[in-house]
């Protein structure tokens, strides 16, 4: 069976976490990332992944589209709590800036990199890597990170230029395919760009994806962002998977033992 991992996945949004985990491992997924988004999903990723140890994996996070909801002193408060728990996370995210125009209108752009630079700060500080969502952002999201010192950083849902990805690619960071993958044109170009050891694989479920048929992601749908990969690149699922399983686990510092 396949061994893949789920690099970035919103667990705590699903309505039956229990059945989606067991669909997951039917389809060959071996561990995934819970990313937090705000204070409270960082609470509940802590919980989930003590409730299922060698599985669910914790990053935890303040993503740019909260920032609005939030006076100085939550954003403090957030921070202060993914610091007192960075010893026990395997990144930091999810993190980043978002320039759509309507996250801009309620969380300004000078906000937005003031809390992504705190964070970043952080990830330096500890050595951590850094899971990054980065629409309409992707120029000032990269020289950010680089400018911050941060070693390891993977540009989630990746659908920038050409000349930004060369730049992620140069410094040895990475990018992830999602489902999205199956049709999106800006991601499937993206895809083909990139370096297989520089590519992992994910689903940020529960998002909706498709064109004309609609779902409601899973950790399982991997196998989407799997073939969707090996489509683009025309190369054997089985060596996609083993690629990018194993670039998951050098990012993420885990032994290839807690995978197995």
């Amino acid at each position: 069976m396949l061994k893949v991992i789920d690099t970035h996945a919103h667990l705590d949004e699903l309505e039956d976490l229990e059945s989606a985990l067991n669909k997951a491992r039917e389809a060959g997924v071996v561990a995934a990332i819970a990313v937090g988004s705000n204070h409270q999903s960082n609470q509940e990723v802590i919980e989930m992944c003590q409730e299922y140890p060698s599985f669910i994996y914790p990053a935890l996070g303040l993503h740019p589209w909260e920032l609005a909801n939030l006076e100085s002193h939550q954003i403090d408060h957030a921070l202060k709590f993914i610091e007192e728990r960075i010893p026990d996370v395997v990144a930091i995210g999810e993190i980043g800036l978002d320039y759509n125009k309507r996250v801009v209108k309620v969380a300004p752009k000078e906000l937005q990199k003031k809390v992504f630079n705190r964070l970043l700060a952080l990830a330096k500080e500890y050595e951590k890597p850094v899971s990054i969502h980065s629409r309409y952002a992707w120029k000032d999201c990269f020289e950010l990170v680089k400018r911050a010192g941060v070693e390891k950083a993977v540009f989630h849902w990746f659908t920038g230029f050409s000349s930004v990805l060369r730049d992620i690619v140069e410094a040895g960071y990475f990018i992830s395919a999602t489902p999205a993958a199956e049709y999106h044109e800006e991601h499937r170009r993206a895809i083909k760009e990139t370096p297989l050891e520089r590519l992992l694989l994910e689903t940020d479920c529960p998002v909706v994806y498709g064109r004309e048929i609609k779902y409601r992601s899973e950790p399982a749908d991997i196998l989407r962002s799997l073939r969707a990969v090996a489509a683009l690149r025309g190369i054997d699922e089985v060596a996609i998977a083993e690629q990018t399983t194993y670039n998951a686990t050098k990012l993420l510092g885990l032994a290839p033992c807690q995978i197995s």
